[in-house]
């Protein structure tokens, strides 16, 4: 078909009908896109001219690094620490070793192996923050650490694709000038964000439409640079009379990928105060341009190829969705976390990323991969985050089903982090989970003077409790160890702010047991799960969406005739975030 138009209208259409029909039965829309370039190339035959097409999905893959340029926040990986970088590291480099290794025992050559290496080393941002998001999760602990590997992996990702794109004039002194280059174009770059890009973009925010179009230049002006890098100072050079050796200009001629430079172009605009008012704008298009890269690689799929390469895709699929979700658990767990994070954690991350599709598409496109490797891309793409999608929507009952097969490593984990005694003595009150709702219950009891026990699965929060000397439990109330161990006799009230429906309806079941007259107030997300506890014996449940609507109606009730006095409230909510800050408690620490 060569009418571009057409082309581009047909596969939009397909891609939109498939993607709505995924949603109907939620699954996620990326395996969509694909499977409707699959059906419109290689099955029916009607898209074949795909040269306009890769060009259009070129450009989709610069607005996706451009967005996540945009959202990257390294905050978020400084607060996970070591697990995130050090576990991020080791994990990427675990599942690139059993890949590449694999991938030479089936035969292919060594650059495509570093390929597939890659390939099934990294995993989604994409989908995983995607369903994190719809689940209500990317600020549990499980969703922090599963964010801090990720931008680990997505950094690994970015430089991989520079080194990879000039493998084949890969060497010492090649590193040394990309280096070099690499130097110029930070500089030029940090030059360009500090003091030329706020003073423009200040005066472009009065307008959106400007606003846009300064996003979208400075977009494609870093690209350029960095594309044509390699030419812009071998024309200086000879400007001004430099001899170079032909040797020479080619080390130097070579620029580095549009990607890389999207990319530094959304990192560059990420720390200007209307970062996410430019994400606002420019996700339409990315939208657009990232359908057309994701339906252009199921064009470019080879049915004929698939017999082919069925038995090194069945392998890597394997260590995609088996062995990297064991190596995250085992990775997380020996940096002190229980094995509930552990092991959400490692599912969550069980599928390759859109950056392995990026890969492999800069590869085939250079000529380091054959077609074999793009259909074992594309179909590890499409299993993989189906599979996962699956394990996360179940991971409650899938977790309690594995629990007592990795039970052992609870020894392990608390050991490692010391903090596995149980407190002596009788409390009045257990608050299990001290995320932002137990911080405030916890202050309350403290003043009312009521003995308290909190039950946490983060050692970080548990290290700070047993520094101010609070009596608290390094373990997860989904063990029914650890609710064996507790106290449930002689307490008058156990608090749960863990919206878990299984681990609450356990509370209930064991508290009651214990001790008939004891209160329980519970914590749920949803309207139904919040009246099944009731139906359970709940005493009341909290629903955080609706509790923080309720405050800001009493605050109403209370300052509305003496707005003034709601300053003495800012300068006490002021102090009370300062405390939470200090002690971790920026984000939830517990499910």
């Amino acid at each position: 078909m060569e009418d571009i138009f057409l082309a581009i209208g047909i596969m939009l259409i397909v891609a939109t009908i498939l993607s709505y029909l995924a949603r109907m039965i939620n699954q996620p829309m990326i395996p969509a896109y694909v499977v409707a370039g699959v059906i419109l190339g290689p099955l029916l035959g009607i898209i074949t001219n795909s040269g306009i097409i890769g060009t259009l999905s070129e450009i989709g893959i610069a607005f996706l690094l451009f967005i996540a340029g945009l959202e990257l926040d390294l905050r978020k990986l400084r607060e996970v620490g070591a697990v995130a970088s050090i576990g991020g590291l080791a994990q990427i480099i675990s599942l690139f070793s059993a890949a590449f290794l694999l991938s030479l025992i089936f035969g292919f050559g060594k650059i495509e192996s570093v390929y597939l290496g890659l390939i099934v080393a990294l995993s989604s941002t994409m989908v995983i923050v995607k369903i994190l998001s719809d689940k209500r999760s990317i600020d549990t602990l499980h969703g922090r650490i599963i964010i801090g590997i990720l931008i680990v992996q997505d950094i690994v990702a970015i430089i991989s694709l520079s080194i990879l794109r000039s493998v084949d004039s890969f060497s010492g002194f090649f590193m040394l000038i990309s280096a070099v280059k690499a130097v110029i174009l930070i500089g030029l770059v940090v030059v360009f964000t500090r003091l030329i890009i706020p003073h423009i973009f200040r005066r472009a925010a009065k307008n959106q439409e400007i606003l846009f179009l300064m996003a979208i230049t400075f977009l494609f002006a870093i690209s350029l640079l960095f594309q044509h890098i390699g030419s812009i100072i071998v024309s200086i050079l000879q400007n001004i009379d430099v001899s170079l050796s032909g040797e020479i200009i080619n080390v130097l001629s070579p620029g580095f990928s549009i990607a890389i430079g999207a990319f530094a172009a959304g990192v560059g605009l990420a720390g200007l105060p209307f970062n996410f008012q430019i994400i606002g704008q420019v996700k339409p298009l990315r939208d657009f341009f990232s359908t057309i890269f994701f339906v252009s690689l199921g064009l470019g799929v080879s049915i004929s190829s698939v017999r082919e390469v069925i038995l090194p895709f069945v392998a890597l699929l394997v260590l995609v969705v088996a062995l990297k979700p064991l190596i995250v658990f085992i990775l997380v767990s020996f940096f002190g976390y229980l094995h509930r994070p552990s092991f959400i954690a490692g599912i969550s991350l069980g599928q390759i990323s859109e950056f392995s599709l990026i890969l492999v598409s800069q590869g085939f496109l250079l000529g380091h991969v054959s077609q074999g490797i793009v259909t074992i891309t594309i179909l590890l793409a499409v299993f993989s985050i189906i599979i996962t999608s699956y394990l996360m929507e179940y991971e409650t009952p899938i977790y309690l089903w594995m629990s007592s097969y990795i039970s052992g490593l609870d020894k392990v984990t608390a050991t490692s982090a010391n903090l596995g005694n149980v407190p002596k003595g009788r409390y009045d009150v257990i608050v299990c989970g001290y995320n932002r709702i137990g911080f405030s219950i916890g202050n309350t009891l403290k003043r009312l003077k009521k003995k308290m026990l909190v039950i946490d699965y983060n050692p970080d929060v548990i290290r700070k409790l047993k520094e101010e000397k609070v009596p608290c439990i390094f373990g997860d109330i989904g063990n029914n160890e650890i609710m064996e161990r507790v106290d449930l006799k002689h307490a008058r009230i156990v608090i749960s702010t863990v919206p878990t429906l299984n681990d609450n309806e356990m509370i209930i079941e064991k508290a009651k047991k214990e001790n008939p007259k004891i209160s329980i107030i519970l914590t749920a997300n949803q309207i139904d799960e919040a009246l099944t506890l009731y139906e359970k014996g709940a005493d009341y449940v909290i629903l955080p969406h609706f509790l923080g609507g309720k405050h800001i109606s009493m605050m109403i009730e209370d300052y509305h005739r003496d707005l003034k006095s709601i300053l003495k409230l800012k300068v006490a909510h002021i102090d009370e975030l300062k405390e939470r800050k200090r002690l971790g408690h920026e984000h939830p620490r517990h499910e």
